[in-house]
């Protein structure tokens, strides 16, 4: 059993940003309990990689984050399929991988792991809902535009679009309340964006989670593709097929960005394709 910290959805050519991901290969031997406590210790979203349970699988991968075991993760699915590339464990081809959210298919394009996600289910958020989501951020609900969407592929994300990149950055979050409020909302965190680029589909955003172990997320692949769904939804991510960026922990000095491919309207069926740099990191060890 190996383990490879791996930074996945940096800006392309940056040594910083995105966000790390510890990656466990061979870790049949291990205990779900040994798995947290890895994950507990590193302090990051871990995921580990073991045989699959059927002939219809190529990998198993389980999901954790410092408090529990997720159903999935994108951006550590994306780290563990790249380092798999790395050491020839995996040539590149479409891979069927096993999750405890169903089958992720990955694929590598053009020098880049790309992960399949489900079309979203989206939902409207009540006016109440969304006074609490505003008195949560310490934002006026004039200055959240259009409807607050719940979105998921994976796992729900609330869907907050403020009216200025400047208001986004400079969020003064209520963060002992994000917990409760989700709660009400059956969400897994709050995905508050702002329109980043008026020529194309690209917007900013950031993930206060609802109970991970840190308050915020510099980089979350499902969150991501759960917005790409709701700019489709709210029209502004066009009809054809489209590639959307999202930019995600510029707030916290550790800058990502992280590209969903949405198929055309009308194929809504295909899902979407979740897709981002990565890149090894070196484990520094105490001294002794």
């Amino acid at each position: 059993m190996t383990m490879q910290l791996v930074r996945v959805f940096a800006m392309p050519g940056a040594d910083s940003g995105g966000n790390p991901a510890p990656v466990w290969l061979g870790a049949d031997d291990m205990t779900t309990a040994q798995m947290q406590e890895h994950t507990r210790v590193s302090g990051h979203e871990s995921v580990f990689v073991l045989k699959p349970s059927s002939a219809d699988y190529h990998f198993r991968m389980r999901y954790f984050v410092p408090r529990h075991e997720m159903e999935m993760c994108g951006h550590a699915t994306i780290g563990a399929l790249w380092l798999l590339h790395e050491r020839g464990l995996w040539n590149g081809e479409p891979v069927a991988v096993e999750t405890l959210s169903g089958t992720v298919e990955g694929r590598h394009v053009q020098g880049t792991v790309e992960i399949s996600q489900p079309s979203a289910e989206v939902h409207v958020v009540g006016d109440a809902l969304v006074q609490e989501i505003a008195r949560c951020l310490g934002v006026e609900m004039r200055q959240i535009v259009g409807p607050v969407l719940n979105a998921a592929t994976s796992r729900v994300k609330t869907l907050i679009r403020l009216e200025s990149l400047d208001m986004l950055h400079t969020l003064r979050v209520d963060l002992a309340s994000v917990e409760a409020l989700c709660d009400q909302l059956g969400s897994t965190g709050l995905y508050p964006f702002a329109l980043a680029d008026s020529d194309g589909p690209v917007v900013s955003a950031r993930q206060f989670p609802r109970s991970s172990g840190y308050p915020e997320d510099a980089t979350t692949g499902i969150a991501a593709a759960a917005l790409a769904w709701g700019l489709r939804e709210q029209a502004l991510a066009g009809d054809t097929e489209t590639l959307v960026t999202v930019r995600q922990g510029e707030a916290m000095g550790s800058p990502s960005m992280i590209g969903v491919r949405l198929p055309a309207r009308g194929r809504e069926s295909q899902g979407c394709w979740l897709r981002g740099e990565a890149q090894a990191m070196e484990v520094r060890r105490p001294a002794a």
